[in-house]
């Protein structure tokens, strides 16, 4: 019995976005049953390259007409490789995994007639847009939801609200949350000498890109209200990103003491030196970092918007605040760090939580299950190559 073909498409391997996930699933997925191969796009200069920090066995073949800034006619050429790398694999199963990669993907799918068709939602492909633009990204996605066999959410607010938008139907969607892993952390104060930073007094930390949805803007104003009260709490960033250069100008001007950390391939040595992470972003999905906090056994303070809720339960792992509140974002890290058997107690609720809902085996193990049913209804397996799907039944 032959392997089934997966073509798998990302628009880029950057880091913060669906990268994760791709590089655990071309690890994770069992090579004598999935013959996979991934296209992507190359990461621009000023952003984080996944591939190169911490995925470097997971082969990528490059489309560079699917480089940012993008160009119609880059979208053109790329459509055109796609189709005649699809010709030349003949995958089984194409499955896309962002915006660009999902219309330009499965646009190429349908022309050539793949059997079975899935994308990704890593995020609400609406959230934050402009209004007009909104609507025609809606009916491009409603359409193409129509020529999908299955569409994956990484949350459950994410499917309910593509599906408040018209985008697919109840029974095309699958629940399946991301998956992460870290390393072993080291100790605090070796990971407090490795990125320079006092080992006395509380650190919090963000990390991912620095980009306007995640509103570096507001985890700045956070900072000067809480030192304000404060003054021996440090403030940690790692990421790159659009608002890179306005941040660290802001912080320079209003004289913020924030470290900014370049993208590392070592995340796990910024998580053990935090006492707790803040995001404050506008809008998610399922976010990465929140995972990996949970993982590195730290507790959150974040925005409620979009799956944070799914990923930090308010009381037990962290605390969530309207996006609008500074204020409340701030007396909330005020809380945690004046309370160390509170922080520490979410701590380890937070480990335990997130090892048994977002680990990596739980991600490649629902996605296996899902292409093993979409494999049987199309006809690319016999039934008796199936496997029991119950993990796929506890991802819905």
């Amino acid at each position: 019995m032959r392997p089934l073909r997966v073509l798998r498409i990302i628009s880029r391997m950057a880091v913060g976005e669906a990268a994760p996930q791709v590089g655990a699933l071309m690890r994770g997925l069992d090579p004598d049953r999935f013959e996979q191969r991934l296209y992507a796009g190359p990461v621009e200069p000023g952003t984080g390259d996944y591939r190169r920090l911490r995925a470097t066995d997971v082969p990528v073949r490059v489309l560079p007409a699917l480089r940012r800034p993008v160009r119609p006619v880059d979208n053109l050429r790329a459509l055109a490789a796609l189709i005649a790398e699809i010709r030349q694999f003949q995958p089984d199963l194409v499955h896309t995994h962002d915006l660009r990669a999902g219309v330009l993907g499965r646009v190429a799918a349908v022309t050539c007639r793949v059997p079975i068709r899935v994308h990704t939602f890593h995020t609400h492909p609406l959230s934050g847009s402009p209004p007009v633009p909104g609507q025609l990204v809606a009916g491009v996605e409603w359409m193409l939801a129509r020529t999908s066999h299955a569409l994956v959410a990484v949350g459950a607010r994410v499917r309910d609200e593509l599906l408040a938008a018209s985008i697919g139907r109840p029974d095309q969607y699958t629940v399946m949350p991301p998956g992460a892993s870290l390393s072993p952390l080291p100790e605090r104060d070796h990971a407090r000498r490795t990125l320079g930073l006092p080992g006395t007094g509380p650190v919090v930390a963000y990390l991912g890109p620095l980009s306007t949805a995640k509103r570096p803007d507001r985890f700045l104003a956070v900072a000067r209200a809480v030192r304000r009260t404060r003054a021996d709490v440090r403030f940690v960033v790692c990421g790159e990103g659009a608002q890179s250069a306005e941040t660290v100008r802001v912080a320079a001007a209003s004289r913020l003491e924030v470290t900014f950390l370049p993208w590392r391939p070592d995340l796990e040595t910024v998580y053990a030196a935090a006492d707790l992470v803040l995001q404050t972003s506008d809008h998610e999905g399922t976010p990465l970092a929140l995972i990996e906090a949970g993982h590195a056994g730290r507790p959150v303070v974040a925005t409620d918007v979009g799956g944070t809720a799914e990923v930090v339960r308010h009381g037990r792992t962290g605390l969530l605040c309207d996006h609008r509140d500074v204020d409340g974002l701030s007396r909330a890290v005020l809380r945690l760090l004046a309370d160390d058997e509170l922080r520490h107690r979410m701590g380890r609720t937070a480990l335990a939580e997130t090892r048994e809902a977002f680990g990596t085996p739980r991600l490649v193990a629902a996605t296996r299950d899902l292409y093993h049913r979409l494999a049987m209804a199309r006809g690319c397996w016999p039934t008796e190559y199936a496997e029991p799907v119950g993990v796929l039944a506890r991802a819905r």
